[in-house]
């Protein structure tokens, strides 16, 4: 869709009082309203932890609030029904729906079994520092609370590559379970040696069993639930081929426009490319080198170089396949990732992902929202910005990334959409300015800056150039100042 939006709508801390999905349902005309075209949802499947369980720690991938298993029929979010009318709602008010894919490892085992196993150097996985002995582990699935609804398939240690937990003696380590064919997969990151596995009973994707029964499963839940999209989570530590093949498998239920953006935390740019290359391009990725930079840039102030600023991104590099995001649910503060953008470059930040010609923007909860019980100072401007990209944020873009402070771009603007394009300043240091050429079509418009910042106004000079200015540590966004008539 053009210009759209996604929204990460949940954060980490939100409260498991079972009420999530019916305001989500609530919400949907506002986010329609405010120009968010998709919306990534929260693990929706039975999780560990119960209600408590904010969804990755996957238990039962059929059961999205339905079975009374961990002590609950709802999940946190609430409960199946639910989550339908809430999907219902969305599509009502054409928002697509992007299901969070949890698919790489299984906890809260209904029983434990005995197998052969080797410790590994939790630094080196490819490195055994032990000789192979029998220890019991959770690995026993068989979801009594379902039964064989949706179907069938009971999980046992041979669906597994390794584990974390021995309940014999009750010690923790890296597990790689032994038997014939196994073996950490293949097509994953390289951290540690090898980085299949991350958490849990991590899911062997070289069982053909396992890989029949999980290309079932998402199209079975695309099906059921009428999803536009998947995220898939923790992709690096999945064997690639699995997720081309996969993704393949579900597009062949539900066609080739089912949407799919993976989670391949990376800062580094060619690790990326490489994943890219090794799915043949079947996955969007979340452009986590455009958020460390931004984080850096945050952290830095007025001595970040802000011609740095989109250097080696994803967006950058691989801009049809980048969703661009400034903070997510690992990077707040007290999440594994903890890497949050301060707040004071957060509305720099969110403008230059939501006004940029190239990339597809997600908003954070959070930032909209709120994180825990603490309101989001952010919500307005990120109300603005949304607003100017819907109306003015057409075009081509030409950048002016040509100061270590004060950088910018113009968007050209569509000449079917009159009014269209703008000019963008943003700077980390003192008031700024900056003469930027929008053509000489523009000859005598005058311009004015649309969050409310500055109250002068500009003419575009016969050459098609304006003398557009910034407040210190601060955004501006310019646009044509309508005819009276209009």
């Amino acid at each position: 869709m053009r210009n759209g939006v996604m929204m990460q709508y949940f954060e980490w801390n939100l409260p498991d009082n079972g009420k999530f999905w019916k305001q989500l349902k609530e919400d949907a005309v506002h986010l329609q309203e405010i120009g968010v075209t998709s919306v990534w949802i929260p693990p929706a499947c039975k999780a560990s932890a119960g209600i408590k369980d904010t969804g990755y720690g996957i238990y039962d991938l059929y059961d999205l609030g339905e079975f009374n298993q961990k002590n609950t029929i709802r999940t946190k979010y609430g409960t199946k029904n639910e989550l339908i009318e809430a999907i219902d709602e969305l599509h009502k008010y054409q928002i697509s729906v992007y299901f969070d894919a949890v698919m790489n490892h299984k906890a809260g085992a209904d029983y434990t079994e005995k197998f052969l196993v080797k410790e590994v150097d939790p630094n080196n996985r490819e490195h055994p520092i032990s000789d192979a002995y029998e220890i019991e582990g959770w690995t026993g699935f068989d979801f009594k609370g379902r039964g064989n609804k949706y179907s069938d398939f009971k999980w046992h240690w041979y669906h597994f590559s390794g584990t974390d937990y021995n309940q014999a003696n009750n010690k923790t380590a890296i597990y790689q379970i032994q038997g014939e064919g196994k073996k950490w997969a293949e097509g994953v990151d390289g951290e540690n040696g090898n980085y299949d596995y991350l958490m849990f009973a991590d899911i062997d994707f070289d069982n053909p069993d396992v890989v029949t029964e999980m290309k079932k499963w998402g199209q079975w839940v695309a099906k059921e639930l009428k999803l536009d999209g998947m995220r898939l989570d923790a992709i690096k530590h999945i064997n690639d081929s699995y997720i081309e093949h996969f993704l393949d498998a579900v597009r062949a239920e539900k066609g080739n426009e089912f949407y799919a953006v993976g989670e391949y935390w990376k800062r580094d740019i060619n690790e990326l490319n490489a994943y890219l290359s090794s799915v043949k391009y079947k996955v969007d990725l979340f452009d986590v080198p455009l958020h460390y930079n931004m984080y850096q840039a945050s952290e830095q102030g007025e001595s970040y170089d802000m011609r740095n600023l989109l250097k080696d991104t994803l967006v950058a590099v691989h801009p049809e396949v980048a969703v661009t995001f400034v903070d997510n649910h690992d990077s707040q503060w007290g999440s594994s990732l903890q890497s949050q953008v301060k707040s004071w470059f957060k509305p720099l930040a969110y403008a230059l992902i939501t006004l940029m010609e190239k990339g597809y923007p997600c908003i954070f909860y959070g930032d909209y929202y709120s994180m825990g019980d603490k309101k989001s100072p952010h919500r307005l401007i990120i109300d603005i910005l949304l607003a100017a990209r819907k109306k003015y944020a057409y075009g081509q873009q030409v950048d002016y990334f040509d100061h270590p402070s004060t950088v910018g771009f113009v968007r050209m603007g569509d000449e079917l959409l009159p009014g269209s394009g703008l000019a963008f300043l943003m700077t980390n240091g003192k008031k700024g300015n900056k003469i930027m050429n929008l053509g000489t079509k523009r000859k005598g418009e005058v311009w004015y800056e649309f969050t409310g910042n500055i109250h002068e106004e500009v003419t575009i000079d016969e050459n098609g150039n304006g003398n557009f200015s910034v407040e210190g540590g601060n955004i501006a966004v310019w646009v044509k100042k309508e005819d009276k008539k209009n």
